[in-house]
């Protein structure tokens, strides 16, 4: 299924669109203005219509949910919309993802897990946020995103003893650290 029109992969021309938005010439302004409009309106057409696809699978596919939920975690990062709707979009985006879960959670790679709880944890959607960090940490344990997830849940929280178990773990691990978590575990030790 082509979910994008001719204008390319959204996410750059988010990012082109965006930049645009900024610029000083009135025209290219406006202009930006009502492509983002254009391109938000896609968005909110394709993931209802994806999203109504999805609760009409049987209890075995998964193309809808994975189709969705890497969809969502590419846009919803641009953190585009108004809190509202950013809010029900990874409100949509969990339930997908739990959806997933249920039918083949093997089918969630580290990346959608961890899209989704940095998504959860900007809302500060805490019991969620630790829910799947939990579920990332039990099937991905060896990916640096099942460290680096629950240390940002408990630096947000100030939960420093959880986050200092967290960091023992991760060094204890074979795991490269990125300049990220490096810079992460600076600010909060």
């Amino acid at each position: 299924t082509t979910l994008f029109r001719s204008r390319g992969d959204m996410q750059k021309s988010l990012e082109s669109i965006t930049m645009a938005l900024n610029s000083e010439d009135s025209e290219t302004s406006h202009y930006a203005a009502s492509v983002l409009r254009d391109e938000l309106n896609d968005f909110r057409s394709n993931v209802q219509k994806m999203y109504t696809q999805m609760q009409q699978e049987t209890e075995t596919e998964t193309e809808c949910e994975e189709m969705l939920i890497d969809y969502m975690n590419r846009i919803l990062s641009q953190k585009i919309f108004t809190t509202m709707e950013q809010t029900k979009y990874v409100n949509m985006l969990e339930e997908a993802a739990e959806s997933l879960y249920q039918k083949n959670g093997a089918r969630i790679t580290a990346d959608r897990y961890e899209g989704l709880c940095l998504k959860l944890l900007d809302l500060k959607k805490i019991p969620e946020t630790e829910k799947w960090c939990m579920r990332l940490a039990r099937q991905h344990g060896n990916a640096l995103a099942a460290y680096t997830c629950r240390l940002k849940l408990y630096f947000t929280m100030g939960e420093k003893e959880k986050f200092f178990e967290v960091l023992q773990e991760l060094k204890e691990s074979d795991i490269i650290i990125d300049n990220e978590t490096l810079e992460l575990i600076r600010i909060f030790s």
